[in-house]
């Protein structure tokens, strides 16, 4: 894989990536943050998330508003997200009315206000989301799994962050959080689209260059130990259904097992997307979880993941059980596959359709203007660009032994939690 890419490092810290793409008249920009829900201190969870909401309350130039106004009247889109290592901001506009995107980013990058009655309004606004999140079974069996799969490091929290904490964060705690980390040389802004690299390139310094770095860094770096066994964790409330997850502590991204992982995965419960924008969906009624699982009448359905990660995270597969089976009947099922996958070596035939499978999802994450300046800023918050340019190259290079190795280093018993939901009363 090909791409005319360029990258510049202004004297600031600031990293500006630039993919020129004249097939369409648009052009979307990504602006990226090292800092995700790692970085919240302790006894501040959640802060990370509640800066990027912050991030949409108005700067000294622009109200609220204002900013929305300015970008849906002219076409376009926007959105943000918060996540483990990252935070990101993203206006996908018609290539003539890019210049407000690119002004209200650099704004919001010094200039949020953070005014006190937003903040609290904001307060009620997560703290809301975050009880109605647990209305959701699923979400309540992944946190406490979540959880109960790291000892010591933040990726054991959500991103939302501990009710007790949204409760007392303070405005100040939550704009040092935003000074200290929303700063040039913490970001990296990604553009891809009909635009002339050098004059947009000219725009962006003069956007930034006034805004001083910083030496401040949340995160210190925290070495989770490995695993030593198996822990089982239970949870129980209202729903008609079961469910089933089991998470296996995963190598980090830019270590070379990812790869292999990723064709494993592919083969036991169907290809995943690393994109959140790769909507379209492969068929997972090949994979060997399903064909022994959901055909047989154990589970209505069977999902598996992996992310993309600074530090080792988690493998993650979900099993909603059928009515007439069980929690214990599944694992037993999803062991015995598991097994297999130790003893026998995998037929060259499974792991070329699996290899196709992740190939064609990759592809589908990839396809538009909004995916490929995606790519260019989401693949430097765990590794680099070439990450991405090799990402085909490093499947195709996957063996059959690769994915036997992988299956017996990392889907070991001691490596994993097992988390049942279980309702203890029907919905009426």
């Amino acid at each position: 894989m090909r791409d005319n890419v360029s990258s510049v490092k202004l004297p600031n810290g600031l990293t500006i990536i630039l993919k020129e793409i004249h097939t369409i008249p648009l052009i979307s920009q990504w602006v990226w943050y090292r800092v995700g829900s790692k970085d919240d201190l302790p006894g501040q969870t959640g802060s990370s998330h509640w800066v990027e909401h912050m991030q949409f309350k108005g700067t000294k130039n622009f109200s609220g508003q204002e900013l929305d106004h300015a970008i849906s009247k002219e076409g376009g889109i926007w959105n943000a997200m918060t996540y483990l290592d990252w935070t990101t901001y993203f206006e996908t506009m018609p290539a003539n009315k890019i210049d407000i995107a690119l002004k209200l980013e650099a704004d919001r990058m010094a200039n949020s206000l953070f005014d006190n009655k937003e903040t609290e309004a904001e307060r009620k606004v997560i703290i809301s989301e975050r009880e109605g999140n647990e209305n959701s079974p699923l979400y309540r069996l992944n946190t406490a799994v979540q959880n109960a799969s790291f000892e010591c490091h933040p990726y054991k929290h959500e991103a939302i962050g501990k009710l007790e904490d949204l409760k007392t964060i303070t405005r100040e705690q939550l704009y040092k959080h935003y000074h200290n980390n929303y700063v040039p040389n913490n970001a990296i802004i990604a553009l891809a689209g009909d635009f002339e690299s050098q004059k947009i390139l000219k725009r962006l310094e003069d956007l930034y260059t006034g805004i001083s770095p910083s030496s401040n860094s949340t995160f210190t770096g925290i070495t989770e130990p490995a695993p030593q066994k198996e822990k089982y964790v239970k949870v129980e409330g209202s729903g008609e259904m079961s469910y089933l997850q089991i998470s296996y502590r995963a190598p980090k991204a830019n270590n070379k097992d990812f790869f292999a992982l990723t064709l494993l995965d592919s083969l036991l419960s169907g290809p995943s997307s690393l994109n959140i924008f790769g909507t379209d969906h492969i068929s997972n009624k090949t994979s060997r979880l399903y064909q022994n699982l959901v055909e047989k009448d154990l589970a209505v359905s069977i999902s598996g993941g992996l992310q993309a990660t600074i530090d080792p995270y988690l493998y993650t597969f979900f099993i909603i059980i059928h009515p007439a089976s069980s929690p214990k009947k599944n694992l037993a099922a999803f062991d015995n596959q598991i097994g297999k996958l130790f003893n026998e070596t995998v037929k060259t035939d499974e792991v070329k359709r699996s290899l196709k499978q992740a190939k064609a999802m990759f592809a589908y994450g990839s396809e538009n203007i909004t995916n490929q300046a995606f790519w260019l800023g989401y693949a430097n918050m765990f590794a680099d660009y070439k990450w991405y340019l090799n990402y085909i190259k490093e499947l195709e290079n996957v063996t059959k032994w690769d994915i036997q190795h992988v299956a017996q280093e990392y889907l070991t018993q001691e490596r994993r939690v097992i988390g049942i939901y279980k309702p203890t009363q029907r919905r009426s």
